[in-house]
């Protein structure tokens, strides 16, 4: 089976061209490739196959073997997987997810993706929730980028412990299908330095629909502009909260690791 590995700031995962066949059962496929010691190593799996709604369809598999609805690095990298490897060659892409259809903007040098801009759609911001940590409360804002993120302001996102606060957050009836954890320091009106605890994987480099998220959670509170760069520990995307459409529009590499045969 070929596989391709693929990062975008450091969130990488293990693609599949599974436009003509699909292998079985993929949740366990996704746990073993996913292993960093006895797999090829990744944040999850992503699965390129047909679709009848769009130019094609990806379906995203956490570490753990749990599917999620949407990736905002992996979609990018969607993008360059199909127009690199010739399964489409243009440079606007439709990609069908379990978050709705999603469109994708190349940008190409020497005839190879470098980088992607991604409509993620409208956020929906919804009613702040409280954590107790240690005895403070903690408000959190849940935002939905197709997938569900709950986002914590915090003074000083590097130093804050992170692998604490994310356990806290479940089990919640607000989150019945779990959470991404987001921390998010805003360094001034238009950078935010953010932390992501991603479900089914744990604390990622980055994370684009978590940085999407944070993006809205602290314009709809007046902390940032609506555009803002998002520093993660994997690097820097660019994200904006359109006025005009209501949707927010992420713009970030994507990067081929290397290609291989998986023996199973």
């Amino acid at each position: 089976m070929r596989f391709t590995k693929m990062q975008g700031l450091g969130n990488d995962y293990v693609y599949l061209d599974c436009t003509k066949a699909v292998p079985p059962n993929l949740p366990e496929l996704a746990v073993k490739l996913s292993d960093r010691h006895f797999g090829v190593g990744s944040d999850g799996l992503i699965c390129v196959l047909r679709s009848e709604k769009a130019d094609v369809r990806m379906r995203m598999f956490n570490a753990d073997g749990s599917e999620g609805e949407m990736c905002g690095n992996g979609i990018r990298c969607v993008g360059k997987f199909v127009y690199d490897t010739g399964l489409i060659r243009k440079e606007t892409v439709a990609v069908e997810t379990l978050a709705g259809v999603k469109q994708i903007s190349l940008s190409l040098q020497a005839g190879k993706v470098q980088s992607v801009t991604v409509d993620m759609g409208a956020p929906q911001l919804e009613e702040a929730c409280e954590i107790s940590r240690k005895g403070t409360l903690m408000k959190g804002l849940p935002v939905s980028m197709g997938n569900p993120h709950v986002v914590f302001f915090v003074d000083n996102a590097r130093e804050f412990a992170l692998p604490e606060l994310a356990p806290l957050a479940l089990p919640n009836p607000a989150f019945p299908k779990g959470v991404n954890v987001e921390i998010a320091e805003v360094l001034d009106a238009a950078h935010i330095r953010v932390r992501v605890w991603e479900r089914g994987s744990g604390e990622t480099l980055a994370c684009g629909t978590g940085a999407c998220a944070v993006l809205a959670a602290a314009a709809s509170e007046g902390r940032t502009e609506r555009a803002a760069t998002v520093c993660l520990p994997g690097g820097e995307l660019s994200v904006r909260w359109d006025e005009s459409d209501g949707h927010i529009y992420m713009t970030g590499p994507a990067v081929t690791v290397f290609e291989g045969d998986w023996p199973d």
